[in-house]
């Protein structure tokens, strides 16, 4: 297990194609939450299976994490696919190959 105070954290944003919906949220561990998302083990999550990784970034606190989450969670739907797209270089994750943004058929480009 890695010293508190060294940890990092992790801002990321996932789409779920069945609901058409994109959830943000922030974890000392990506991997494993993305994992917990698509087992069914997070409540708010449940009825999306399976979310895909679109967006990732790293932070050095915890409270740097859940203020960018936050201003993610007051964007709109076509703010934050602006963000993405804007944010691309971001991007990680097995699952994600390319910048590609999902979900982005409405949005402004």
């Amino acid at each position: 297990m890695r010293h508190p105070l060294s940890m990092c954290y992790f801002v990321y944003i996932l789409y779920s194609e069945s609901l058409d919906l994109f959830y943000r949220g922030q974890t000392s561990d990506p991997e494993d939450r993305l994992h917990r998302h698509n087992q069914g083990q997070e409540k708010s999550t449940k009825a999306g299976i399976p979310w895909r990784l679109v967006w990732v970034t790293k932070k050095s606190s915890r409270s740097e994490a859940m203020n960018l989450e936050r201003k993610l969670k007051n964007l709109s739907r076509d703010r934050l696919i602006r963000f993405i797209r804007n944010h691309s270089e971001e991007v990680a994750g097995p699952d994600v190959p390319t910048a590609k943004v999902v979900g982005s058929q409405d949005a402004d480009p």
